[in-house]
């Protein structure tokens, strides 16, 4: 039984873990690789394990990073299953298909610059086709993705859907448990229930995003969140909100619509400006089941996401309109690290602004726009085009969905209380600095741990 670690080693994307068992062999999840143009093109045009070895894929949640390569195993050739929350699989199949969609965009435009042809990654019958693949299993359910595996999801609280992964590996009479932790969300984030950390683990692959820092409250959050909004929309800007389609922006809703009820912000236009985002909030109000029922807008209101003054933008014409529109507004549109979609758009026009506030509420990876956003570098290029960055730069970190440093040791701790057999945790999906602090406070408190490099293997 063995464990090689084939993407987010060191990293905050591509996640993949491969496990074998018995000779066979599954994925814990096949996700895109994002930051540097050139290098992740090259990186996601290689297969983690050939084709015909690969015997399963157990998915944790729909996040690109998480799944956006599966399209490309179908393409590949792989036909066996995948294993997914429902919740997941229905969010996977808007996901996949946009992320097709752009990966045939993206060629096209490679074919125009370089004058030959550039073959997408994958397409969007790929992407039906890895949907067609998917089973979809509720939480706390046993399955058995390949001969002497058990397995089950457990809530991780980060996304809809989302899931720690607990398997049960037998082989040569010995039962070992592996717990892939998934992204790891927080408690009391909005809408999302909290994580449940599982028990009975010898071995936790663990994410560490955020293992060198700590967020601030989500109630903080929400304060520092409409204070930003009166203070742009005072100043007649509009305030520039870059959020994840899946998760990030079904949360800012909620939010705003806590704030509006409240009459804590003004009553200016809130636009989504995202048809990814507005499909997926369909697939949120299509899962009611897994909002967290202890929140008080939860009880009392049945329509989370639809409240005056928010207005779906859909069209593309409508979105166009949007850059000459005067007077303060929100716009939360996708992609949440900057990297593509009509984010691109209000950025150019807007980003020159003093008037406008960038409001940054999401993990921004190197080499990414966002991350020169929050870097605030002076001059930004998109479209190929130089931009100053004038705009008001805000970062709220109490909106991540990702646990921080306290919030990953007491996931940790809670999991090794449960657990009598418990060894070792590997860090993954974080970058190096993040993981060498959090390396250094579990050390402390007891833990053998370690940060797997790419295509490193570890003895389960």
């Amino acid at each position: 039984m063995e464990i090689t670690f084939a993407g987010a080693a060191n990293e905050v994307t591509g996640s993949c873990h491969l496990v074998r068992v018995n000779g066979r062999t599954l994925a814990l999840d096949c996700g895109m690789f994002q930051g540097r143009r050139s290098e992740s093109r090259e990186k996601n045009a290689h297969l983690p394990i050939p084709i015909g070895s690969l015997d399963a894929v157990v998915l944790s949640h729909a996040h690109i990073d998480h799944a956006g390569r599966l399209p490309f195993l179908v393409r590949e050739g792989y036909a066996n299953r995948i294993w997914a929350t429902p919740a997941t699989r229905d969010l996977s199949a808007i996901m996949l298909a946009d992320s097709a969609y752009i990966q045939e965009k993206d060629a096209e435009f490679l074919s125009r610059r370089e004058k030959k042809f550039a073959e997408p990654l994958y397409g969007l019958r790929h992407a039906a086709r890895a949907i067609e693949l998917m089973t979809g299993v509720p939480y706390n359910t046993s399955f058995e993705p390949i001969p002497g595996v058990r397995a089950s999801f457990v809530e991780a609280g980060h996304i809809l859907g989302s899931a720690s992964v607990v398997l049960d590996c037998t082989e040569n009479g010995a039962t070992r448990r592996l717990v892939f932790s998934g992204d790891i969300g927080r408690a009391g984030l909005p809408i999302i229930r909290d994580p449940v950390p599982p028990g009975g683990a010898h071995v936790v692959i663990m994410e560490s995003t955020y293992g060198d820092r700590d967020h601030e409250s989500v109630e903080g959050a929400r304060a520092r969140l409409a204070e930003i909004i009166k203070v742009t929309a005072a100043r007649g800007g509009r305030i520039i909100i870059p959020a994840f389609a899946v998760g990030r922006t079904q949360e800012i809703i909620y939010e705003l619509h806590i704030l509006t009820r409240e009459g804590t912000i003004p009553a200016i236009p809130v636009y989504i400006d995202s048809p990814l985002a507005i499909d997926t909030t369909s697939v949120f109000e299509m899962h009611p089941d897994l909002f967290d029922t202890t929140e008080d807008l939860v009880q009392r209101v049945n329509e989370l996401f639809k409240f005056v003054p928010v207005i779906y933008t859909r069209d593309a014409q409508e979105s166009k309109a949007l850059n000459t529109a005067r007077g303060p507004m929100i716009i939360i549109a996708a992609s949440g690290m900057m990297e593509a979609g009509r984010i691109l758009h209000h950025l150019a026009h807007g980003a020159s602004d003093p008037r406008n506030a960038i409001l940054v509420v999401g993990f921004q990876a190197e080499h990414t726009l966002g991350r020169r956003v929050v870097e605030r570098q002076p001059i930004l290029k998109i479209f190929g085009e130089e931009v100053p960055l004038r705009a008001q730069v805000e970062v709220i970190n109490g909106y991540s969905a990702h646990a921080d440093r306290r919030e990953l040791a007491g996931w940790l701790d809670a999991v090794r209380a449960q657990s009598p057999g418990f060894e070792r945790v590997h860090l993954v999906h974080g970058e190096p600095e993040a993981q060498t602090a959090l390396t250094v406070s579990l050390q402390a408190k007891g833990y053998e741990v370690d940060a797997p490099g790419f295509n490193a293997v570890r003895l389960l």
